[in-house]
């Protein structure tokens, strides 16, 4: 796993189709946008993303985008939760992004396994987990799991 190795750092450009293509790639994106409910007030940080994950998804890469919304207390709340932002990258990228109903765990290991080339998902909240924030090893290994490459 790319991030684990912590092998030198490369452009996203320096990486072609022969080295993505069918690759599991988890990406963290900046989608801390602001939200009235379940309505985003302000998606520059989403559309900030797009043209990277358009060059991933040119590149047949299998996509699983990571973030954080707000500071929930403790564990999984309603409000903080990612779908608008999926809804807003479906539009953007004009190709369903499915959201997991975790960001960890035999379901989103299940949902990565059966994506096809060129897919892309969202993974729920990472603040909904405590190891978040603590920079916990353990969850570190459980997050990185199902993926190949990790891009930042």
């Amino acid at each position: 796993f790319f991030f684990f190795n912590r092998m030198a750092s490369k452009s996203i450009a320096d990486f072609t189709e022969a080295d993505l293509k069918g690759k599991k790639v988890l990406v963290r994106c900046d989608l801390n946008v602001p939200l009235d409910g379940q309505k985003i007030t302000d998606d520059t940080r989403i559309r900030a993303s797009v043209a990277t994950l358009e060059y991933l998804l040119q590149q047949s890469a299998k996509v699983a985008i990571c973030s954080h919304l707000g500071r929930p207390k403790s564990g999984p709340e309603e409000k903080f939760s990612l779908a608008p932002c999926a809804a807003r990258l479906t539009e953007l990228l004009g190709k369903e992004v499915k959201l997991a109903p975790d960001c960890v765990g035999d379901k989103v290991s299940e949902m990565v396994g059966q994506m096809a080339d060129g897919d892309v998902i969202l993974l729920e909240n990472t603040r909904f987990h405590e190891g978040e924030t603590k920079n916990d090893p353990a969850f570190c290994e459980k997050f990185a799991a199902p993926f190949d490459l990790f891009v930042n």
